[in-house]
């Protein structure tokens, strides 16, 4: 499936949200002419009772257990030197004993990973606390699939070493998103890519593709440290390490046999879980937030609707919009028959839309029409097709052939330089096929007598019609069915009628 070597960590800016202003009793056909409004926020209402009720089912979320329910590989060269400082390590052996107990991972102590841990301690704590306030948003929402799914619930950890819980990060390799599907993986568990939407990006979809991804691999195991391991590095590398280890299945036996990011990849994900279960022991704290999964709602949309719009509607802005709806590439939300695009929202943000929501969609078909440029053109990626270069191709020329960039040649076929060669296999996912070539038709010959030439070594078209008086070399390729004097070949008789 993979991938990148390092995945760096970034802050991530949090959901934070202002209040809507709604007013009672507005008409609705207000929102129809938009350049008649100063602030369409305010001709928006909501019902009191609805709000009431949405804020008694938010507090007994609140107050249930679900609400309390780096990239992080680091290099050798970036790991502190193993240091012995035995009350240390006699702590992590318990703490990691306890987790090997209520987790199905085998989970032992390890000096490597003592010197893992170690390192995220000393040098990641700032961003150790920002994955913990993002996490406050996501592991909700993680762990409802790995639920449906039975999957152990700490396999969310992975989505951090993964990508940092950045639902658009995107590797050098091309996977993208909070698991890190490369588009032909996505593919297989139904995640679509379209020039408007990329579901590997979409925190749901992605994640319920993840949980089969996972499943289909511990069936393939029997065990999931292995399944983590084929979830880095591919299911075949992880049986060849299985085969050059003498045919061990615990993973510290097959590590040194796996590719060098696979084995720092599982320490990482265990050091993970240990500093998230022993968060309060290391003094480590989320940082504010301001929502979580359980205060969104979703909307499926009944047309064509851009951020802009919802975020003059609503009164909100693209950060909102950005963080809770990451799938949508252009910040659109298409509308296509057989598809069911959502916007999500927080509740009270959502309860508004719902209410006013043919009003709203009168607004967007107002702005549509008075649009001066129209938006891009809709279409989903094609199934991938091999490419053969050809004589004078070069990346240039071949991407804009099938309406893609080099960069994403590049990806697709990881190249590392723009160099190609005459025979070469490319992978394209085509945004557009070439036009046909029209079918040459085989022209009629001429009544009459002609003469047999038998082409020689170093004959063109030219040539040849020099031999003839008032003979082309258009007439010859008529004749006999060629385009160029690269079909020559030594023997090929050619007709030549008289003139």
């Amino acid at each position: 499936m993979k991938k990148h070597l390092l995945i760096y960590i970034f802050i991530f800016p949090f959901l934070i949200f202002g209040q809507t202003n709604v007013l009672q009793e507005t008409p609705k056909d207000s929102l129809k002419n938009p350049d008649k409004i100063s602030d369409i926020a305010k001709v928006l209402k909501d019902y009191e009772i609805t709000r009431k009720m949405d804020s008694v089912w938010l507090a007994a979320k609140y107050n249930s257990p679900l609400y309390d329910s780096l990239a992080f590989v680091i290099p050798n060269a970036e790991l502190l030197p193993f240091v012995p400082d035995s009350l240390f390590t006699s702590k992590l052996k318990n703490r990691l004993d306890s987790l090997h107990h209520n987790s199905p991972f085998n989970i032992a102590y390890n000096p490597v990973l003592e010197r893992v841990i170690k390192t995220y301690l000393k040098k990641r704590q700032k961003h150790l606390m920002n994955l913990m306030t993002k996490a406050k948003y996501y592991f909700p929402l993680f762990e409802e699939q790995l639920d449906k799914y039975d999957i152990p619930l700490e396999m969310k950890y992975l989505a951090i070493v993964e990508s940092a819980l950045r639902p658009n990060a995107r590797s050098g390799a091309g996977a993208k998103g909070l698991w890190q599907f490369m588009y032909s993986t996505g593919k297989m568990f139904d995640l679509k890519v379209s020039s408007y939407v990329d579901e590997r990006a979409d925190p749901l979809k992605s994640t319920e593709a993840a949980c089969k991804y996972l499943s289909s691999l511990y069936k393939t195991f029997d065990d999931w440290d292995l399944a983590l391991a084929a979830y880095n590095s591919g299911p075949g590398n992880v049986t060849k390490a299985i085969r050059r280890s003498g045919g061990y299945k615990n993973y510290w036996n097959i590590r040194p046999y796996l590719p060098r990011e696979t084995q720092g990849y599982v320490p990482a994900f265990y050091a993970t879980m240990y500093i998230f279960e022993y968060a309060k022991e290391h003094n480590l704290r989320p940082n504010a937030f301001s929502i979580s999964y359980f205060e969104t709602d979703t909307i499926r949309v009944k047309r064509q609707l851009t951020f802009a719009q919802i975020n003059k509607v609503l009164n909100t802005d693209n950060t909102l919009l950005w963080q809770l709806n990451p799938q949508y590439k252009l910040g659109i939300i298409p509308y296509l028959k057989g598809r069911h695009y959502a916007l999500r929202l927080p509740y009270d943000l959502a309860g508004v839309f719902v209410t006013n929501e043919d009003s709203i969609y009168a607004y967007a078909a107002a702005d549509a029409a008075a649009r001066e440029k129209p938006l891009p053109r809709y279409f989903e990626l094609n199934n991938r097709i091999r490419y053969r270069v050809k004589n004078g191709d070069y990346l240039g020329k071949i991407a804009n052939r099938h309406g893609v960039s080099v960069r994403k040649l590049k990806q697709w076929n990881r190249l590392k330089s723009n160099n190609l060669r005459i025979g070469q296999r490319l992978t394209i996912y085509p945004r557009r096929f070439p036009p046909a070539a029209k079918k040459r038709t085989k022209k009629s010959l001429p009544k009459g007598k002609y003469s047999i030439y038998v082409v020689k070594k170093g004959d063109s078209l030219w040539s040849i019609a020099q031999k003839y008086p008032k003979i082309s070399t258009q007439q010859i390729k008529d004749w006999n069915n060629i385009w160029n004097s690269r079909q020559l070949k030594p023997g090929t008789k050619l007709k030549i009628f008289k003139s």
